[in-house]
């Protein structure tokens, strides 16, 4: 399972790792076994693991006070998952992590994520570059949530990420867009008369 997260890591770096660095991620990162539906993390709890997705498929969501599922992330193989607040901080988190497909996963402490930090200069640099990354993401979905139709949410979706069409649920991606289903349904018909 730690290949998968070798073969990753190689994305980021062009330095290979040395055996003590492989042996140090062994270490840390531990496997983890989830059926689908079935919780890595629960609001209230202190996010203690952050998982590197090897297999499957995953949400992270919160419920309001009308019992409606409000989607701000989701995952597949080589994305990651967890609350980072709630990690980083060790304070209880307001989201529900659970998996929508049976999941393997490599997961990583706070204190395995900062001896790697210490210890695995690849580490370092694959975690600055995501953060890049995920700052420029979040920034276009936010950007994306308040100024875009619909349809236009949809059709981005899409192209960034087209693999989420056939892995999720009509109503996962609706959830994640903001909106509902039947408005979902509505923008696929009108793709597919076009």
């Amino acid at each position: 399972m730690h290949d998968a997260y070798f073969d990753y890591l190689k994305k980021f770096t062009a330095k290979p790792l040395t055996s003590d660095e492989r042996a140090l991620i062994r270490q840390h990162f531990r496997p983890y076994r989830l059926r689908k539906k079935q919780y890595l993390l629960q609001a209230g709890e202190i996010c203690h693991n952050y998982g590197f997705i090897v297999k499957g498929a995953m949400r992270m969501y919160t419920v309001d006070d009308k019992e409606m599922e409000h989607i701000v992330r989701l995952g597949i193989e080589n994305w990651w998952m967890g609350d980072r607040e709630s990690f980083i901080n060790q304070t209880p988190s307001r989201y529900n992590i659970d998996a929508l497909e049976h999941c393997e996963l490599l997961c990583l402490t706070l204190e395995g994520s900062l001896a790697l930090q210490k210890n695995v200069p690849a580490f370092v640099e694959m975690k600055f570059k995501l953060d890049e990354r995920n700052e420029m993401a979040n920034n276009r979905r936010v950007t994306s949530a308040i100024s875009d139709p619909a349809n236009k949410r949809y059709a981005d979706l899409l192209a960034c990420y087209p693999e989420f069409a056939q892995r999720f649920p009509q109503h996962v991606i609706a959830s994640y867009l903001g909106i509902n289903k039947d408005t979902l349904s509505r923008i696929k018909r009108q793709i597919d008369l076009k």
